[in-house]
């Protein structure tokens, strides 16, 4: 079923598609044929600037749970044979501190319903019972309505296509990487097993393989999105770092 045909939703999607196709109609003039990609970016941008409040409260959090941490340790020494208590041990404790323990989370879940929307303007051929003018505009010769995936089945498209898919996807795995290295999650206490370790650096790379079956926009905005995220937390990591909580 989709969503879209909610009439509330229906008219949120045309409200998106309109502002975007006049955003990309202002651009044109100066940047032409990539009016549309950078159209994303700046919507991308725009975003991740209204959302700075919820990184810093993110950053926040990670540095009252480090401090929380021998806290936490003993609660699980104490508690461990007993999981219902341990976790209401472990949740009056946060509300005790004032922190939330979903507050990494707001970022991600602020986004969904962006990146929705944007899926939803580059995989359909008509709005409002008109042709979408976004599915015109393509990036170095890449269609902004198509997906990496898409083309290697079709065997289409130029080679500057492939190669713009590859340059975000290297920057993706890039930035994956970087963060996995550098801003590893804030313990609790608990054990972690060699699995969960690995299962947890697979995530990272998550967003990359998304990246390959969605449509290019989609990947332009995860791309630029998750630069942003690096850049943002590792900046936020020395304003609130996790060493002094501890």
């Amino acid at each position: 079923m989709d969503p879209f045909t909610f009439p509330p939703l229906a008219a949120l999607l045309n409200a998106a598609s309109v502002a975007l196709a006049g955003l990309t109609d202002l651009l044109s003039p100066a940047v032409g044929t990539t009016a549309g990609a950078l159209a994303v970016v700046l919507v991308t941008l725009l975003v991740r600037a209204v959302l700075i409040p919820a990184g810093v409260s993110q950053a926040r959090s990670e540095q009252a749970r480090a401090r929380l941490t021998p806290r936490l340790r003993e609660l699980r020494r104490r508690h461990g044979k007993d999981p219902e208590r341990l976790q209401r041990e472990t949740l009056d404790l946060y509300r005790a501190e004032h922190v939330s323990p979903f507050a990494g989370m707001l970022p991600t879940l602020a986004q969904a319903p962006v990146l929705g929307l944007l899926y939803a303007i580059f995989v359909r051929s008509e709005i409002a019972g008109r042709a979408n003018p976004m599915l015109e505009h393509d990036l170095f010769g890449a269609p902004l309505g198509t997906s990496l995936a898409q083309l290697l089945v079709t065997g289409g498209g130029p080679a500057t296509a492939f190669l713009v898919y590859g340059a975000l996807l290297a920057t993706l795995v890039v930035v994956a990487e970087l963060s996995r290295r550098l801003l590893q999650p804030v313990q609790d206490g608990s054990p972690v097993s060699p699995g969960m370790r690995l299962l947890t650096g697979a995530l990272h790379h998550l967003t990359a393989v998304v990246a390959l079956f969605v449509p290019l926009a989609a990947a332009l905005y995860l791309t630029v999105s998750g630069a942003w995220t690096l850049g943002q937390r590792l900046l936020l990591r020395r304003r609130h770092p996790l060493d002094a909580a501890a």
